[in-house]
Order: structure tokens, then C-alpha cells, then sequence
């Protein structure tokens, strides 16, 4: 079970890195950055990220009655913007994928800043260093996003060759990680049956497509990037700040439970979107 786990964080990094890396030498620095100028719609994307979700979290666990562990990691990740793998969620629904990789950086920047100084609050007695969550994000995300960015610009004709088989590297990365992940915490996910953890995942990845939905304005391409980005959290952010900071393995666990709900449900979603 240890060399799976192993397996399994291996098969993140590949997928994470190479999925950065096949977004930036497809794209341009403009490409990204033109969508992020409609003022009126990186607004309504914080808001529905770092307002309505917390609010929706903390809402979610109240009617539920969820164990307070259950409750504060499910806060945890309505504080968490900036998913990963929301640019290939938008590859595959056939969405806007430069405002993809553009909300994505906004909003794990934000993130960044926002966990340290919100969670505090809600949570009194947290600490959350931003440094180990932005040196996560940063080397693994934005770094090899640069990279793929900067290839893309000196090696305009060599790059929509080398795309596809970083493309390939993601998908094949994607699946393993996904099964391996499964796996090795199917003993934590069957602990969870029976205390409404696992609706309350549900429910809270419905509602993040639902606001994100109804705020993505009319643009197809547009708005299932907001729905998915909006459901699908930042696991790594939320990770670092449940396992550095609460003693009861809970919290943890629900945080990996909700991801994999996202996962599982998010993912045939996209590609049902993409055959609309």
C-alpha cells in the first residue's frame, strides 16, 4: 500500500506538471490574460470562489449536522480556489481554455493570500502558513505553466508538435492517479459511509457548478469553465492546511473524499458538456 500511495503522488506531480506544461505551449501569455480584463467577470469568479462556496460549506454542514471535523474540512476546501486540473476539465467540456488557465492563476494566487487570513477567523486557534502552500503551487503549477509559456513564444513551430505528447503524458498521468487514489484510501472512504460526509460532498460539488453556472454569464465557452472551476477545488491548498493543522484525521479525510467526489463526478460531466 505504501509503494501505491507512492505511485499515487508520483502520478500527481506528472500529471499536474505536464498538464501546466501542455497549457502554456498551447497558449499565450495574451490569450490568458485578455479574459481576465472583463473586470465584471473575474469579480463574479471571486465571488462565487471565496464567498459563496465558505458560505455554502459552512451552510452545507449546519443542515447536515456533520461532525465538526467533517464541518472544518469542508471549509477548508470552500476556502480553497485554484483547482489544478480545472484547465483540463475545460479541455475536455470544450470550454474556454485560456480564461481556464487565467482564472486558475488568479485564483490560486489568491488563495495564496486569502487561507492565512480568512481561516484565522473562522476558525480560531488555525495558523496557516502561505509560504508551504504558494511553494506547492508555485513550483508545480505556475513554474512549469511559465515554462510551457516561454517555449511557446521562442519555439512558435516546434511547440504545436510537442503539445500533443504532453497532452498524452497528462491524460495517461490523469487516469492512474485517479485509480491509485481510489485504492489507497478506499479504507477511508468506506470509514465515512453512514455520517453524511460523502452527501455533503456531493451537494457541495452540485453547488459549485450551480453558482458557478449561474455567474458565468452568456458565453458558452465561458461558463462551464466558471461551473467547473467554481466545483472543482484546490486539494493541494486544502491538503497542506488540514494536515499541517488539525490533529483528527477527519478533516483530512474529507478533503480526499470530496475530491474524489469531484473527481468522479466532474470529469463524465465534462464530457457531457463537450457533446452538448
Amino acid at each position: 500500500m505504501v509503494l501505491l500511495s507512492l505511485a499515487g503522488t508520483v502520478a500527481t506531480l506528472v500529471f499536474v506538471v505536464s498538464s501546466m506544461l501542455a497549457m502554456g505551449s498551447g497558449l499565450t501569455v495574451a490569450q490568458i490574460s485578455e479574459p481576465l480584463g472583463n473586470i465584471w467577470l473575474v469579480f463574479l469568479a471571486i465571488l462565487a470562489n471565496f464567498v459563496l462556496m465558505p458560505l455554502g460549506a459552512f451552510a452545507l454542514a449546519k443542515v447536515l449536522w456533520l461532525d465538526e471535523p467533517f464541518a472544518v474540512g469542508l471549509l477548508v476546501l470552500g476556502c480553497s480556489a485554484g483547482a489544478p486540473f480545472l484547465p483540463k476539465l475545460a479541455e475536455v467540456a470544450k470550454g474556454n481554455l485560456a480564461f481556464a488557465v487565467g482564472a486558475m492563476v488568479l485564483l490560486m494566487v489568491i488563495t495564496v493570500g486569502y487561507l492565512p487570513i480568512v481561516l484565522p477567523l473562522l476558525l480560531p486557534g488555525v495558523t496557516v502558513d502561505a509560504w508551504k502552500i504558494a511553494r506547492s503551487l508555485v513550483l508545480l503549477m505556475l513554474l512549469p505553466l511559465a515554462v510551457g509559456l516561454v517555449f511557446k513564444a521562442r519555439y512558435e513551430d516546434l511547440a504545436p508538435r510537442v503539445k500533443p505528447v504532453l497532452g498524452s503524458i497528462a491524460n495517461v498521468s490523469l487516469i492512474v492517479m485517479t485509480l491509485l487514489i481510489v485504492i489507497t484510501n478506499f479504507d477511508k472512504i468506506l470509514d465515512v459511509f453512514g455520517t453524511r460526509a460523502i452527501l455533503a460532498g456531493f451537494l457541495f460539488i452540485v453547488l459549485g457548478f450551480a453558482i458557478g453556472w449561474l455567474l458565468g454569464g452568456d458565453d458558452a465557452g465561458t461558463r462551464r469553465v466558471m461551473a467547473l472551476g467554481t466545483a472543482q477545488r484546490n486539494i493541494a491548498a486544502a491538503l497542506v492546511v488540514a494536515s499541517q493543522n488539525f490533529s483528527d484525521p477527519k478533516v483530512v479525510v474529507i478533503v480526499i473524499v470530496v475530491s474524489n467526489v469531484g473527481l468522479i463526478l466532474l470529469m463524465p460531466l465534462a464530457r457531457a458538456l463537450a457533446n452538448r
